[in-house]
């Protein structure tokens, strides 16, 4: 191999080198998930809808009350299910929106009732998992490019249907 080729295979092995850091650089080694409070207290009746696909039939919404950004990026919340025939049930979860992923704590029956999830872990949103709404609230409300929003903007979203990152800043500089 002659010195130019060489040269060029050096400098792109410093480049590929060099990217393959800055993806490390994204992921936080040092990241521990907080102690997640006790599944709160939610309304069946003051949920705000999430858009679900059109063969989803049961109806989701978020309790606004349960919504909360932790220091560590998990937006945690209730969301709500009533399928047709008036019976809700609910589940506490946590989305990490830098890595696209959801956790459930703990779900409730009709009656109301929380039961912690013994061992909770953390599955891909995009998993082919038995429910759409985690992914529907991060990409509807919760995160905005993998990046999490604070409550008031979750809210802001889920009240109006515009998405986090397209919300007109109401007081312009």
């Amino acid at each position: 191999m002659n010195f130019p080729k060489l040269a060029v295979a050096g400098h792109a092995l410093i480049l590929l080198s060099g990217l393959v850091c800055a993806q490390n650089a994204l992921d936080n080694l040092d990241w521990v998930e907080e102690k997640e409070p006790p599944a709160p207290a939610f309304s069946v009746t003051k949920v705000l809808p999430l858009e679900m696909p059109n063969f989803v039939t049961v109806k989701v919404g978020i309790d606004p009350n349960t919504i909360y950004v932790g220091n560590d990026g998990i937006v945690r919340y209730v969301a709500v299910m009533t399928n047709s025939t008036g019976t809700s049930h609910a589940v506490y979860e946590g989305i990490r929106c830098l890595t696209g992923e959801v956790k459930t704590y703990a779900r409730a029956g009709s009656s109301g009732t929380w039961s912690p999830v013994a061992t909770p872990v953390w599955r891909d949103l995009m998993d082919n998992m038995g429910s759409q709404h985690p992914r529907m609230f991060a990409r509807q409300a919760a995160c905005y490019a993998r990046v999490t929003v604070s409550k008031p903007e979750i809210i802001k979203a889920l009240q109006t249907g515009i998405k986090p990152g397209n919300q007109k800043n109401d007081n312009p500089a």
